[in-house]
């Protein structure tokens, strides 16, 4: 079945949202700057108001909040502290995202869209990721961890673009990793509840 143009163009958007929402996971601002410089560069086209996502000033700011990011967490325990805070904000990150890449659709439903796919997706791939962090700093006493930073930078750099030129592909990417987060999750769960 073949969606009219108008669908096509906002399920396109919405997997492209939920796609860059997912490398929000790895880290909150590459998505960001990835994006913005693709819509001052006319490869991405965003609702009218998130068209500032492009703006010098903007472009200016997700620069210097990523180089920061990057570099945080190469620091032993503000890498910790920035993945405790990273989950809320990885929320507004997603949400922020996905609205902005939904055009044509009512504000309402762009909108919700936004919060449980963009948000939602963002959130629980950044818990995953924080749990696995977890896991390499009890394991490795934080040795692992600036090997981890940098295959996480590298995952964020590499899903937001391929967000962009595959959104389909890392839209189907982002689905399967959320439901392995949720899986790990419950199983983590379970196992504490039989301690």
């Amino acid at each position: 079945m073949v969606f009219p143009t108008e669908y096509g163009l906002i399920l396109l958007g919405a997997i492209t949202g939920v796609a860059l929402s997912a490398s929000v996971g790895f880290r909150i601002f590459v998505p960001f700057l990835v994006a913005g410089v693709a819509i001052k560069l006319g490869a991405l086209h965003v609702a009218p108001d998130f068209v500032w996502l492009s703006s010098w000033p903007a472009l200016a700011v997700f620069v210097v909040a990523t180089v920061t990011e990057v570099l945080a967490y190469y620091i032993p325990v503000v890498d910790h502290a920035l993945d405790v805070i990273g989950s809320p904000a990885a929320v507004v990150a997603g949400t922020l995202l996905t609205a902005a890449m939904v055009v044509g659709m009512d504000e309402w439903l762009r909108w919700s869209l936004a919060i449980i796919a963009g948000g939602g997706i963002a959130g629980s791939l950044h818990v995953g990721k924080s749990l696995v962090r977890g896991v390499s700093t009890a394991t490795t006493a934080g040795l692992g961890n600036p090997i981890m930073a940098t295959g996480e930078i590298v995952g964020s750099l590499t899903t937001s673009i391929l967000a962009m030129i595959a959104p389909v592909a890392m839209g189907a990417v982002a689905i399967v990793s959320l439901v392995i987060v949720l899986w790990l999750l419950v199983r983590r769960r379970q196992r504490q509840a039989l301690a």
